[in-house]
Parts: structure tokens; C-alpha cells; sequence
């Protein structure tokens, strides 16, 4: 099994908001491409996102099963395409004020599955170090997001609400 964990500074809360964000799936997960809703209300368990990888001019399309989910804890997710299918396990936990993330991986159905070693496994765990690198940063560009919407915000209500008593400026 292909284990990788990342510290990342920040909740596990924020952490969750962009795992249990589909349409974020594409910044986070290596080798995804693009993303959309197949069914469900993501990441409820049984729900899907259809998923395309691409390398060069090789594109093939796959889809990602939520198998058990915990929201702010723990996420388990199969992987499924034409080569088989791989389980992708990720917890997430409170340490001080900063969240651990860790990640395991493993082939379940497919021509990988009965050929699974520790090369393999090496593969797996530069993705999930990468995937975790790219979490890392999904997750602060989406804090920095809504730290902006949340001043424009506080902007426009001042703006709208600034001014004397009388409502003049």
C-alpha cells in the first residue's frame, strides 16, 4: 500500500471544504485533466465525478466512486477506468493549528491489482506526494479566495452603508 502524508497549514475544515468540492478535484488529483458530475451530490457516499487523464494525445475517461465518507475526517474513494480500478484512502486530522493529510493508495481490480509491488507502490506514493503538494496549494488558493470575496464584501457594505446619519456622504 502506497502511504504519503503532508502537513498542511491550515483546518482540517478547510482542508475538507476542497475535498468535498468536485469541481476542485481536477487541481488537486495528479494526472486529472478535467472533471464533472456524473451523480450524486459529491462527495455523499455513491456519488461519482467522471474524470479524463490525458497524456500527449492519449486521452482515456474514468470516474471516481465515493465509497466511505466522513466529512472533516476521512474520505475513501475508488478510482475507475478502463485499466482497473485502485481504492485511494485520505484522513485528514487536526495537529495544533494545522491539519495532517495522509493518503493511501492501492490497485484493486485490473491488470495492476495481482501485479502489485513495491515499484508500483514507489510510482504511488511520488503521486500521492504530489497530490498532497497540489492539495496543499488548492487549499490555500481557496482561502485566499474567499479572505478577497470576504473583503469585497465587507467593501460594499461599507460602501452602501457609509456616509452620515442623514445617508449623505
Amino acid at each position: 500500500m502506497a502511504r504519503w502524508h503532508r502537513l498542511i497549514t491550515a483546518t482540517p475544515e478547510d482542508v475538507w471544504a476542497v475535498l468535498g468540492d468536485g469541481s476542485l478535484y481536477a487541481h488537486w488529483v495528479v494526472g486529472t485533466h478535467d472533471t464533472w458530475d456524473r451523480d450524486g451530490d459529491w462527495p455523499a457516499v455513491g456519488s461519482e465525478l467522471g474524470y479524463t487523464v490525458k497524456l500527449g494525445t492519449w486521452t482515456m475517461k474514468g470516474r471516481t466512486i465515493s465509497r466511505l465518507c466522513e466529512p472533516g475526517r476521512r474520505l475513501e474513494l475508488e478510482a475507475v477506468n478502463p485499466l482497473g480500478s485502485a481504492r485511494i484512502g485520505i484522513r485528514t486530522l487536526p495537529w495544533g493549528d494545522r491539519c495532517l493529510v495522509l493518503v493511501d493508495e492501492h490497485p484493486l481490480r485490473g491488470p495492476a491489482a495481482p501485479l502489485h509491488n513495491a515499484a508500483l507502490d514507489a510510482l504511488l506514493r511520488w503521486r500521492n506526494r504530489n497530490m498532497l503538494a497540489r492539495l496543499d496549494r488548492a487549499v490555500r488558493e481557496a482561502a485566499e479566495r474567499a479572505d478577497r470575496s470576504g473583503r469585497a464584501a465587507t467593501a460594499g457594505r461599507a460602501g452602501r452603508h457609509g456616509g452620515t446619519a442623514d445617508g449623505h456622504a
